[in-house]
């Protein structure tokens, strides 16, 4: 049979198609893939005997207990930890991929110093003598008030033995980073009187009233949020999302409210008056509210009556009616403020205003409503002393105002006579990245004559230190945890190493207590411990032998009791934060979001995590900007151009994404991206910092930065 040139092509794509539809191909693979595994060559896991180790997760605030699965020894797997009270066996794509942190090799592996623009690898002494002889030499010349440290959190022995550091060497500079647990501690102070974290009984309310708080973008406790709203059908519970772009949350909301931004305060208020003039309060809180409930009432009938925001947030007076009526016929109303996943601290009045909801509904400290967690310190530290020196370095106030980080640096900056900071500790934070006008915050590092880093990866602010002393990750390390705002438990826990130190690192806590002793004196003597691990058996005193047998202690839900509710502060409230810049020359509204695919915090997304992330947020290496197609219209800039973003603080070049989800006139860039990228080849370098282009804005009633915006402007490239 004579077979044409036509023919042959017909006859090969034929069979090239029927091979490949055929299961031929794929065994043909599967026995290519067996082969392959048998070449000498090939890295194969040892087996060897399966074992579990419990530990607790403390990649974000929401610290979930964990169980990781051992082949000889080797930690391979990541599960929850079923039983535990955060979590009960959940955990979160961060949790499941923490393995990729322990063995990242762009981990920091050894003490290094700089030397110029390099860096040369030291001896662990090497490193702590150069510590503690740059403090000794600041106490000496009269300026123990001149170091700093900042930390991630006040609470746990980690950040108790920084601020016992700090008592010890003479100076009052302890920071944490700004976050809404610090707002809401503080408004409970006002209103209620009382030392207390805010907790919210998400899962047992009927009627979450949510301002912008992303329960599915990593707000408080993640997976105990997941949990509670995966159950909320069955429950018959409505949630109900004010916010400007249609988050994950708002898609996920049996209702969204699309407020326009920084108008927060002003519904929240609106829905207050309707409920005290329709008489939809609980008269009960008359009483507590004292001679003050008239005032409020007065001040929220007259000026915040739902016809009179209804321009101001863009939504209809018969809305607010609407909302106001549901949230008061709830039998567990529940009212939250504290925006994405709560790493900002927020306008102090919105706070207010939201929590006054749950003032008039009189459901706090009952089930499904708002909880005054007591705020007890668990640890028991010995007397501290103090020199001479140390007195009189301690006596003086600190350099930032309010105890605020941002205005630390703002000082710094705008110091004319060299920095106030001559010494620098950060210890388990990250502030040249997660604070807002980073690059500002860079440039004041640059100024500070020492700096010392304490951290496990080289990460933005590692890179512009003196000294880094490599820690620990926490798969390798023994703390104790607590849970965060956001959850009415209250969970004590033991993390416990589930690794030997892959590199020469060192406990962070222990890293302090070597620098303290290193300075002997007074200084020496107020840390008597020889090792961490004898530290923190020492301060949790009698709770240790429960912790180190149990892992954790659940002490359940135990509130402050709510004596009073004092809402006078109203009056004397300064006003909203409002975003930096003029319209006319940045006629847009830049706001930052959180995604939970990006990790925002100290820790920087693993490899796992940042494959997850969709086109619409990074696509290459360029970051997304979400913009309404009508406002695109108005740029001139259409889907996927590549443009320029700029606002009063920075510039960025950014790829265009249309997005109907969002309010016209107000942009958006996902929080999470932008990282140093030094050899971290998998999220360094990737996508623009937000933080860069969002300057910080003190807020006027708690001196803390309350930025959630910024003016911009958009331009194609």
């Amino acid at each position: 049979m004579k077979i044409d040139r036509r023919s042959f092509l017909g006859l090969g794509l034929g069979a090239a198609a029927g091979v490949a539809a055929s299961p031929v191909t794929w065994k043909l693979t599967d026995d290519l893939s067996i082969w392959t595994q048998n070449w000498p060559w090939t890295p194969v896991p040892r087996d060897g005997e399966v074992t579990y180790d419990d530990t607790v997760c403390s990649l974000c605030p929401g610290n979930c207990g964990i169980s990781v699965r051992k082949i000889a020894g080797r930690a391979v797997k990541i599960e929850g930890r079923s039983g535990y009270p955060v979590n009960d066996g959940g955990v979160c794509l961060h949790g499941i991929s923490a393995l990729q942190y322990l063995y990242d090799p762009s981990r920091v592996q050894a003490p290094m110093v700089r030397k110029g623009d390099s860096w040369k690898t030291v001896t662990w002494e090497e490193a702590i003598t150069l510590v503690a002889e740059k403090t000794k030499t600041l106490r000496e010349s009269g300026k123990a008030d001149a170091v700093a440290c900042i930390t991630d959190n006040n609470r746990g022995t980690i950040s108790g033995l920084c601020k016992r550091f700090l008592m010890a060497v003479g100076s009052q500079n302890f920071y944490t980073m700004d976050t809404m647990d610090k707002s809401w501690e503080m408004l409970i102070s006002k209103i209620h009187g009382l030392n207390a974290s805010a907790g919210f009984d998400i899962a047992n309310s009927d009627y979450v009233l949510s301002f912008g708080t992303g329960f599915i973008e990593g707000w408080g406790s993640p997976v105990s949020n997941f949990i509670a709203n995966s159950s909320r059908k069955e429950r018959h519970a409505k949630l109900v999302q004010v916010e400007y772009r249609l988050s994950s949350t708002a898609a996920a909301a049996d209702q969204w409210i699309p407020a326009k931004p920084g108008t927060e305060a002003d519904l929240a208020l609106a829905i207050c008056s309707v409920m005290i003039n329709d008489n939809l309060y609980d008269k009960g809180c008359v009483k507590k509210f004292g001679k003050e409930f008239d005032v409020f009432a007065k001040l929220v009938t007259e000026k915040y009556a739902p016809e009179l925001v209804t321009r101001t947030t863009g939504i209809d007076a018969s809305k607010i009616r609407s909302i106001a009526a549901d949230f008061a016929k709830a039998k567990a109303p529940l009212a939250i403020a504290g925006r994405g996943k709560g790493d900002s601290a927020g306008s102090l009045m919105e706070f207010a205003a939201v929590h006054a909801l749950n003032c008039l509904s009189g459901n706090i400290n009952k089930k499904g409503g708002f909880w005054t967690i007591a705020k007890d310190e668990p640890l028991t530290w010995p007397s501290l002393e103090m020199d001479d020196v140390a007195t009189k370095g301690y006596a003086k106030a600190t350099i930032g105002e309010n105890s605020s980080v941002s205005k630390l640096f703002e000082a710094v900056n705008s110091s004319e006579n060299g920095s106030p900071v001559e010494m620098l500790m950060v210890c388990n934070a990250n502030p040249c990245y997660n604070l807002h006008n980073a690059k500002g915050v860079q440039e004041a590092v640059k100024k500070i004559p020492f700096v010392v880093n304490i951290s496990s990866y080289m990460d933005d602010t590692a890179n512009l230190a003196d000294v880094i002393l490599p820690a620990h990750m926490f798969l390798e390390m023994s703390q104790d945890l607590y849970t965060s705002s956001g959850t009415t438990q209250r969970v004590t826990s033991l993390s416990k190493p589930i690794a030997s130190p892959i590199f020469d690192t060192k406990h962070p806590g222990e890293a302090v207590i070597m620098i303290a002793k290193a300075l002997e004196g007074s200084i020496a003597s107020s840390f008597p411990w020889e090792t961490y691990d004898e530290c923190l058996e020492s301060v949790t005193g009698e709770m240790w032998s429960t912790l180190s047998e149990e892992g954790f202690i659940d002490s359940g839900s135990q509130a402050s009791e709510v004596s009073a509710m004092d809402f006078s502060l109203f009056a004397s409230f300064k006003g909203f934060t409002m975003p930096e810049g003029d319209k006319k020359n940045y006629p847009l509204t830049l706001v930052q979001v959180d995604h939970m695919r990006l990790a925002s915090g100290t820790f920087a997304s693993s490899p796992f995590a940042v494959k997850t992330v969709s086109d619409s947020i990074l696509k290459d290496s360029d970051s997304l900007v979400e913009i309404n197609p009508e406002t695109a219209d108005q740029v001139g800039v259409s889907d996927g151009d590549i443009a320029f973003i700029e606002t009063p603080v920075g510039k960025a070049r950014v790829k265009v994404n249309l997005f109907d989800g969002i309010m016209p006139g107000v942009i958006a860039m996902t929080e999470g991206l932008g990282h140093f990228a030094g050899d971290n080849h998998y999220i360094g370098g990737k996508g623009v910092n937000v933080n860069e282009l969002i300057g910080p804005v003190t807020d006027p009633d708690s001196g803390l930065d309350a930025a959630w915006g910024i003016r911009a402007r958009l331009s194609r490239a």
